[in-house]
């Protein structure tokens, strides 16, 4: 396992990171014994520090909770784990059948949250992370969570133009508790790398978090134009949500909503040519994703997540395992990544 430095903190993280929205009941409810032996297995098979990513939406708030409460339970030495966690969602009381933040995605929840992003809520949200996870381990990395959500839920430019400062001075309260030292790194995780873009132009950042982005499915080269851009500036990437939401490696919801062959043609019949050729190869579709994800430039780790125990340790060796040249001229030979890929 390799470990990469985020760059200019001395801070240096392996190469996978662990997401914990499986914790928070993402798409089903796992029991408490399942999500300690999630958290169990991770430091059974990667080398510590061990990283987790969790925020404040992950299950209102069940992530971070259930995360604090197995790491206690295991008796882990606070010096082996580094919490990441994405801050601008807070808790607040559930007054409907189901969270009204994300319909039909978070299972058997007791709390809504709400975004709650400006100096003022980005503090609350680090506060109630930390109170959430338990004070033996308080969050090292933080990050504006959504920003791309919460802008384009602007009703007018003027209220995008308010809702931009209100990030912007997000990031001065993370900027305030870095120099107090109560993080060690501040960064940023949205879906949409254009917000990402626009807010690195303002705010000063260690890392960056790409969510559905940077995949086997979509490169554009405009974004790999930035990610170079952002390696120049000393700025580490993160590459997640790598299956597009399990959807390439099988499953039912692509970015996090349900999606079926009649209505999303293009989508399944891509997927079926994946398969063919991953097939052909004996190469895994997430072996597969996970490779073309590390390949990209300024990429330090994979952010990885699971609802199964027993996939942490396949999904550690992800990140260590080469794919076959032959697999990727094939799958360039039949348009299913761009020819011009220039990193694998």
């Amino acid at each position: 396992m390799e470990f990469n430095e985020i760059v200019g903190t001395g801070l240096k993280i392996p190469t996978i990171i662990f997401g914990t929205s499986a914790l928070g009941n993402l798409y089903t409810a796992i029991s408490d014994q399942t999500k300690t032996d999630i958290v169990k297995q991770a430091f059974e098979h990667c080398p510590a520090p061990v990283v987790f990513d969790s925020a404040g939406k992950y299950g209102a708030g069940l992530a971070l909770e259930k995360l604090g409460e197995s790491l206690d339970k295991l008796i882990i030495d606070p010096d082996k784990v580094i919490i990441s966690n994405k801050l601008g969602w807070s808790r607040t009381a559930l007054r409907t059948a189901e969270p009204t933040f994300e319909p039909g995605v978070w299972k058997n929840l007791q709390f809504d949250a709400v975004q709650d992003i400006s100096y003022e809520g980005i503090m609350r949200c680090f506060e109630e992370g930390n109170h959430l996870c338990g004070s033996k381990y308080p969050a090292q990395l933080a990050s504006v969570h959504d920003p791309d959500e919460y802008l384009n839920a602007a009703v007018s430019s003027k209220d995008r133009d308010t809702r931009f400062t209100n990030i912007v001075e997000g990031y001065r309260a993370l900027s305030d508790l870095k120099k107090s030292g109560k993080i060690k790194a501040v960064g940023i995780g949205a879906k949409n790398w254009r917000i990402i873009e626009e807010i690195t132009a303002e705010v000063d950042l260690d890392w960056v978090m790409l969510a559905n982005s940077m995949t086997i499915l979509r490169h554009p080269q405009e974004l790999l134009t930035f990610m170079e851009k952002l390696q120049t500036q000393k700025i580490s990437i993160v590459n997640s949500a790598v299956f597009h939401a399990g959807f390439l490696t099988g499953g039912d919801y692509f970015d996090y909503k349900m999606v079926n062959s009649k209505e999303n043609k293009a989508l399944f019949s891509w997927r079926e040519s994946f398969f063919a050729v991953c097939q052909k190869h004996n190469v895994s579709p997430a072996q597969a994703c996970v490779s073309f994800a590390m390949s990209a430039p300024g990429v330090i780790s994979i952010a990885l997540n699971t609802s199964k125990p027993a996939s942490i340790k396949t999904n550690v060796q992800l990140v260590s395992t080469k794919v076959p040249a032959e697999f990727w001229w094939d799958m360039k030979q039949k348009d299913l990544i761009s020819e011009e890929y220039k990193y694998i």
